[in-house]
């Protein structure tokens, strides 16, 4: 009996994983990969953070980064690709505002998964109360 209700929460654990997956598919991978890859850098993570305070041109962006202009353009560009940021020109001047729809898209791809991990180990400390095994057994046996 006791193999079969693992057996039965491990169809449970799939099935339900199979659902979470289903639900991820209206998301972009495409889109999601460009997201965490721009994510994936702290200077852009700060420009991002810079640009949720209001629109920046190019040098207010650059000024706090010790780089050169041709790299805070290199990084700039992996936001804009990536949707994170939208560029509007005033002749020599770039203007540039966050795009807070692909972060909301990760968000609620990581929430998902959040979710799924909650539920699964809220039922290992349900099963694990119901068998009497709340904590390791010292010294391995």
């Amino acid at each position: 009996m006791r193999v079969v209700f693992k057996a039965r929460n491990f169809i449970c654990i799939v099935k339900k994983f199979a659902l979470m997956f289903n639900q991820m598919v209206k998301y972009s991978p495409s889109r999601l990969n460009q997201t965490f890859a721009a994510l994936a850098d702290p200077t852009r993570r700060r420009m991002l953070e810079q640009l949720a305070r209001g629109e920046r041109c190019v040098t207010d962006l650059a000024r706090p980064h010790s780089m050169s202009l041709p790299a805070v353009s290199k990084h700039l560009r992996v936001l804009e690709k990536a949707g994170l940021l939208r560029r509007r020109r005033y002749g020599r001047v770039h203007q540039l505002r966050l795009e807070a729809k692909p972060l909301k898209q990760a968000a609620l791809w990581v929430e998902e998964y959040r979710k799924f991990w909650e539920e699964s180990f809220d039922r290992l400390a349900a099963y694990l109360e119901k068998t009497g095994e709340t904590s390791p057994k010292k010294g391995g046996k």
